[in-house]
C-alpha cells in the first residue's frame, strides 16, 4: 500500500506532465489529494506532506512564470497582467508583481531550474528574481542557500551579500529602499474603521517600531493584570497616544541599536548592522553616530549589567540590547526585537535569575506558547542558538497526537 508521501508525490508527477503537454492538447487537469484525515496521520506524516506541498508549489510556480512570459513575449506586459489578473482573480499589484518576477527569472538558469524541481520554495525564489532586477548577485551562492535555508534566515543571507557585491557598501540599496517608501490611511467601507499602512527603508521603520515598542510597554506596565488589553490594543493605542499627544505620548527614551565590529589593526569600524543582522552602509552609521550615544560593550564578559542574580526581576535595557545581539528576535518565529518580551528559561518564580544566559527574546504569542502550551526553550549544543519546541507527541507509534490541556500559569509571564 502507498503511504500519503507516495500518493501526493504520485498526484502531482501526474499534473505536472499533464500541465506541460496542456500547451498543444485540450484536456482538464486535476489534482487529487489523498482522502486520508490529517488527524488520523503521525506528526511525521504530516510534515512530509507539507514537504510535498512546498515541492508542488514551487513547480507549479516555476510553470506560471513561463506562462506569464510567453505571454509577455507574445502580446507585450499589459497582456500579461490582464491575464494574470483575469485568469487567477489576482490584484493589480500582484499581477505587476508576477510579471515583473517572471521576467527577472527569466534571465536566473540556476534559480528557475531549482524552482521548477521542487528543490528551493517559491518565496525563496521570489527574493533572488527580486534581488537580481537591484543589482550583482552571486546566483550559484543564493540557490544553494535556498535550499536548506528558512526564509527569514535566506532574506538576511540575501541581503549581506548585496550589500558585499555592492560597490558603495549598500548605500545605492538603502537609497533605493527611500525611495520606495509610502504610507496611507483610509477608512474602510466595510466597517468604518480606520486602516493605516506603510513601507519604510529599515533605520527608520526600526525607529518606529522601537518608539512604538517602548510605548507599548509603558502601557503594559500600567494596566491592570486582571484585565490587560491584547497587544494588538496595547499596540494601536500606543501608536495613537503617540501622534495625537507628543509630549505625553513620548516614551522616556528610544535606543536605536546599531552593531559595529571594531577593526583594532586598522582602528576603524566594520560591518555595521542592525540587531536583526541587516547590514547597513558605514556611512550612514557616521551619520547615526553624531546624534547617539556610542556604548562600546563586550558582552560575553559577566558584568553586573547584565548578570544580576535575583536582585531584578525585568531584564534591563543593556541585557536587552545584549539579547538582541545574540538572539536577533524571537528565537520562536523571528520576530523584530523591538516586538519581543525577556523570557526567563529557568522561570522566576522557581528561583531563576535575571542573567544573561538565562534569558532569550520571544514575541508575545511564542511567550504564551511557553507558558500555555508546554512548549520548550532548547539550546543547539554546535550553535549555542536558542529555538523553542512543540510538547512531544504523546503515541508516536500509533500515528495519533492527543493534545494536551493547556496548563495555564497563574504567575506572571516570566
Amino acid at each position: 500500500m502507498q503511504s500519503v508521501k507516495d500518493k501526493l508525490s504520485l498526484a502531482i508527477g501526474i499534473v505536472l506532465v499533464m500541465a506541460y503537454g496542456a500547451v498543444t492538447r485540450d484536456f482538464e487537469v486535476t489534482l487529487e489529494i489523498p482522502a486520508a484525515d490529517p488527524a488520523d496521520m503521525s506528526g511525521d506524516q504530516r510534515r512530509a506532506a507539507l514537504a510535498s506541498i512546498r515541492r508542488v508549489e514551487a513547480r507549479l510556480a516555476g510553470w506560471k512564470a513561463r506562462l506569464v512570459n510567453a505571454e509577455r513575449d507574445q502580446h507585450g506586459v499589459g497582456a500579461a497582467e490582464m491575464a494574470v489578473r483575469e485568469e487567477l482573480q489576482a490584484s493589480k499589484r500582484e499581477a505587476r508583481r508576477d510579471v515583473e518576477t517572471a521576467t527577472s527569472l527569466s534571465g536566473l538558469a540556476e534559480t528557475w531550474r531549482a524552482l521548477e524541481a521542487g528543490e528551493i520554495p517559491q518565496k525563496h525564489a521570489w527574493l533572488i528574481a527580486r534581488a537580481s532586477a537591484e543589482g550583482p548577485i552571486d546566483e550559484t551562492a543564493l540557490t544553494e542557500a535556498a535550499r536548506h535555508q528558512p526564509y527569514d534566515q535566506f532574506a538576511r543571507t540575501l541581503r549581506q551579500q548585496q550589500r558585499e557585491l555592492s560597490e558603495d557598501d549598500g548605500q545605492s540599496i538603502l537609497d533605493r529602499q527611500r525611495e520606495k517608501r509610502w504610507a496611507k490611511m483610509f477608512e474602510s467601507r466595510e466597517d468604518g474603521m480606520f486602516v493605516v499602512s506603510g513601507e519604510f527603508d529599515p533605520i527608520t521603520g526600526n525607529r518606529i517600531a522601537l518608539a512604538i515598542s517602548d510605548k507599548e510597554r509603558e502601557l503594559w506596565r500600567k494596566e491592570d493584570p486582571k484585565n490587560r488589553r491584547t497587544p494588538q490594543q496595547r499596540m494601536a493605542d500606543a501608536l495613537a497616544e503617540l501622534i495625537l499627544e507628543p509630549k505625553s505620548g513620548q516614551p522616556p527614551r528610544t535606543a536605536l541599536l546599531v552593531i559595529a565590529d571594531y577593526n583594532a589593526v586598522h582602528r576603524e569600524l566594520a560591518n555595521a548592522r542592525l540587531c536583526d543582522g541587516t547590514p547597513i552602509p558605514l556611512g550612514e552609521l557616521r551619520r547615526l553616530a553624531c546624534d547617539a550615544d556610542i556604548l562600546p560593550a563586550v558582552f560575553r564578559a559577566k558584568t553586573q549589567k547584565l548578570w544580576l542574580g535575583r536582585k531584578r526581576r525585568i531584564a534591563t535595557e543593556a541585557q536587552r540590547a545584549a539579547l538582541a545581539l545574540r538572539d536577533k528576535g524571537c528565537i520562536g518565529c523571528d520576530a523584530n526585537p523591538a516586538w519581543c518580551q525577556a523570557h526567563h528559561i529557568q522561570p522566576w518564580s522557581w528561583g531563576g535569575p535575571t542573567n544573561l544566559d538565562n534569558l532569550v527574546m520571544v514575541c508575545a504569542r511564542c511567550h504564551h506558547r511557553i507558558h500555555n502550551d508546554g512548549w520548550e526553550v532548547a539550546k543547539c549544543p554546535t550553535t549555542g542558538r536558542h529555538d523553542l519546541r512543540p510538547p512531544p507527541e504523546p503515541f508516536p507509534e500509533y500515528g495519533t497526537a492527543i493534545d494536551r490541556p493547556p496548563q495555564r500559569n497563574p504567575v506572571l509571564l516570566n
